[in-house]
């Protein structure tokens, strides 16, 4: 059945591809192809582990330039995307079918119309990012999956480009970041990025009651550092990424 892998083969992260990948995220603003095809081929590798992705209806919220249509597309899937900023969609040329515009916190679709509802880096850029991961399960079907991952606010990229500033206060590293370079950060605290916290994910998955939760993982960290999600500070300043796996009741 599409969207759902029944004998699922999930690959766990090394070493090595974390440090590549925590490379690449250098590359994100000077070098966008560089980064966002590293990581588009990461996240169809990493997703095929939960879900069957050949022939499956896969919404990716925030998907942005083409970068991980043309992964998807490649893994079979019939990829739709939607994003707030029609420049997003459009970054590599002109919007191509299967593109729609919207807010992640009020999804164009229908109750239980998507085999697989899909998320990487956007929860953080959402004012309300609980309503969010409630409305990507609202519309995705009973055994399908949602994979919603997010840069965590108090990790060493919270800030992104502000980062790490960010220690210090979202509106401070926005501020200083101002002073230096002349003008806005293109993540500007408060308006389009927001503190978003490991606690916080672990909390809303407990109280959801729509989906069974396979995982939670810091996503970018190597297999063996799971066991950081149990240490209360320490989560917060180790987890680079959170990754929530569930599947739809």
């Amino acid at each position: 059945m599409p969207g759902r892998a029944t004998s699922p083969t999930r690959r766990r992260s090394t070493l090595r591809r974390s440090v590549a990948l925590l490379r690449a995220f250098r590359h994100e603003q000077p070098d966008p192809p560089r980064f966002y095809t590293a990581l588009a081929r990461d996240s169809v590798e990493q997703l095929s582990g939960y879900a069957d992705l050949d022939g499956a209806l896969l919404l990716d919220v925030g998907g942005g330039p083409g970068y991980f249509r043309d992964a998807f597309t490649a893994a079979g899937a019939r990829y739709v995307a939607l994003d707030a900023d029609v420049g997003e969609l459009s970054g590599l040329g002109e919007m191509p079918p299967g593109t729609v515009l919207g807010s992640g916190m009020a999804l164009p679709f229908r109750d239980a119309s998507l085999d697989v509802c899909y998320s990487s880096n956007v929860l953080e850029h959402v004012s309300d990012p609980w309503l969010m991961a409630e409305e990507m399960l609202r519309v995705t079907r009973p055994g399908g999956t949602v994979f919603l991952s997010y840069t965590v606010w108090f990790g060493p990229w919270g800030g992104h480009e502000t980062a790490p500033w960010h220690y210090l206060g979202g509106r401070r590293a926005r501020a200083r970041y101002r002073r230096k370079h002349g003008r806005e950060p293109k993540n500007r605290y408060g308006e389009s990025l927001f503190k978003v916290t490991v606690a916080e994910a672990l909390e809303w998955s407990r109280r959801q009651d729509l989906a069974d939760v396979v995982e939670v993982l810091p996503r970018y960290n190597p297999a063996w550092s799971w066991w950081l999600l149990r240490v209360p500070v320490v989560r917060e300043l180790a987890t680079w990424n959170l990754a929530l796996v569930l599947r739809r009741r």
